[in-house]
């Protein structure tokens, strides 16, 4: 491999930039974290797995916080510890991302059954695996400076470590690359499985193509697009500078590109707070209706008391992705 660039010089804007991104991940993976805790009706499976991506996505920021913060210019014991402990959520937040998306292809294409044994599955891929390849990256002493070539300020796989870059395709850039092939595969075959469903449907059923609930789900079809777009999009940017470095191109310390690289690595947690928070009819309403102590009425969303024996709140809302146990009705059409 040829000689390695000199280490990128990290200016005050650009780490202000991506700590503020750290702040705002750490903010949305905690209000994430928050309705779970809150709204025990909200607690669906995809929302459960949602849950601990969360969980990593936080780990994931707060390590990056304290590595940006403090800036590494050499090995020493916090930066192999933030390292191991970036390495290991982030290379997790990969693995549930990939998690949801297939309990959604596994419970709407195919209707399989998912049980304990599914979500058992799910912790042993999503935690053992990325704990193994941590441990044994720490015991080799792979985990230290990397002259921010690819990161942005913090630790991650050793730069003078000869076998680098393999080590740093098996911390995060495989499964990375991984992501970009299965996220989209898997969302499309949903889409295009519920576009299916919905035109069976409406064959049989002309007068359900006028109800109101189209509106709805064409808000929670667009969110299966977003997932995986802003994912790549995120995400993207460390693979460029990942490839630049391989080719020894300065291109690699160009501020644009590390900057981008900053906030996509880091702010995971952030759009998943908005996709599924913010932007989710039912959890929004609540927690506005939480934040300003007054209460919806029940146009805006079923109260908890009065109409609870009438109606049960929609536990995943209208405008979330759809929940598998929702769509099962549509699929028996087909």
């Amino acid at each position: 491999m040829p000689r390695p660039l000199p280490p990128t010089e990290l200016y005050a804007a650009e780490r202000a930039v991506v700590l503020v991104s750290c702040l705002l991940s750490c903010l949305g993976s905690s209000l994430l974290l928050c309705t779970h805790a809150l709204w025990p009706e909200l607690r669906t499976r995809p929302r459960q797995l949602l849950l601990y991506l969360s969980l990593a996505d936080l780990l994931s920021a707060l390590s990056y916080f304290y590595g940006v913060l403090q800036d590494f210019d050499r090995t020493s014991w916090d930066c192999v510890l933030q390292g191991a402990l970036s390495t290991f959520s982030n290379t997790s937040s990969f693995f549930w991302t990939m998690a949801i998306a297939l309990y959604l292809y596994l419970t709407i294409v195919r209707g399989s059954p998912t049980g304990a044994g599914l979500l058992c599955c799910f912790h042993t891929v999503s935690w053992g695996v990325p704990l193994c390849i941590t441990v044994a990256a720490v015991a080799l002493k792979k985990i230290g400076y990397d002259a921010s070539n690819v990161s942005v300020g913090w630790c991650w796989v050793n730069f003078d470590a000869e076998d680098r870059v393999l080590w740093m395709l098996l911390t995060g850039k495989v499964w990375e690359i991984l992501a970009y092939v299965t996220l989209p595969v898997l969302y499309i075959l949903i889409k295009k499985h519920i576009n299916r469903a919905h035109a069976a449907l409406s064959e049989y059923r002309p007068i359900l193509s006028r109800t109101p609930l189209q509106p709805r789900t064409s808000i929670a079809d667009k969110k299966l697009i977003l997932i995986p777009v802003i994912f790549i999009i995120l995400r993207i940017w460390s693979t460029v500078r990942f490839i630049l470095t391989l080719c020894n191109s300065p291109a690699v310390q160009n501020s644009v590109l590390v900057v981008l690289h900053g906030i996509g690595n880091t702010f995971q947690g952030g759009a998943n707070c908005i996709m599924f928070v913010l932007c989710t009819r039912v959890v929004r309403a609540r927690l506005l209706s939480s934040l300003c102590c007054c209460r919806y009425d029940d146009s805006s969303w079923p109260s908890t008391r009065s109409s609870s024996t009438r109606q049960r709140p929609d536990p995943a809302g209208s405008e979330d992705v759809p929940d598998p146990e929702r769509t099962k009705p549509l699929l028996s059409s087909t």
